[in-house]
């Protein structure tokens, strides 16, 4: 099993910036990767369980992941996905925001754990690492400007 974490500073408050991300029904609200998105049985999208099915920006492909954890509390989302088109398989990942008190910032942090064949795992890195990871998080500071 690998793990990828990539990480950053957003110039806002962890609350502003955890009423973008908690929706988990609205990755494609902030995350340019994403074209579209729906929870499957038409449920809410803070129910521990339920299941997103999205739509790839540009490919067209197809994601699905099962929420496994919601905290308001600890600003914390974890997820596994069940379907998609890369060669991972266990994948659970987790994004947090914690608050920075110099200036009322957030460090966010998205961290995945997944197995991979050796053949393809310098390219799973890079592409969760930063094609997901980091392309997510630059929208969100594109967002609050910067």
């Amino acid at each position: 099993m690998i793990r990828v974490t990539t990480s950053t500073v957003v110039n806002a408050p962890v609350e502003t910036v955890w009423k973008a991300i908690r929706d988990f029904n609205d990755l494609p609200g902030w995350h340019p990767a994403i074209a579209s998105s729906k929870v499957e049985d038409g449920g809410t999208s803070d129910r521990i369980g339920c299941v997103r099915s999205m739509e790839l920006a540009g490919n067209g492909g197809t994601i699905r992941e099962k929420l496994l954890t919601l905290s308001d509390s600890h600003h914390t989302v974890t997820y596994e996905i069940l379907a998609a088109p890369m060669p991972v398989e266990k994948y659970v990942a987790t994004l947090r925001l914690i608050p920075v008190t110099d200036g009322n910032r957030s460090f966010a942090e998205w961290v995945a754990e997944f197995d991979v064949t050796p053949e393809n795992e310098a390219a799973m890195r890079k592409l969760i690492g930063q094609g997901v990871f980091q392309t997510g998080f630059d929208s969100l500071k594109q967002r609050f400007g910067g």
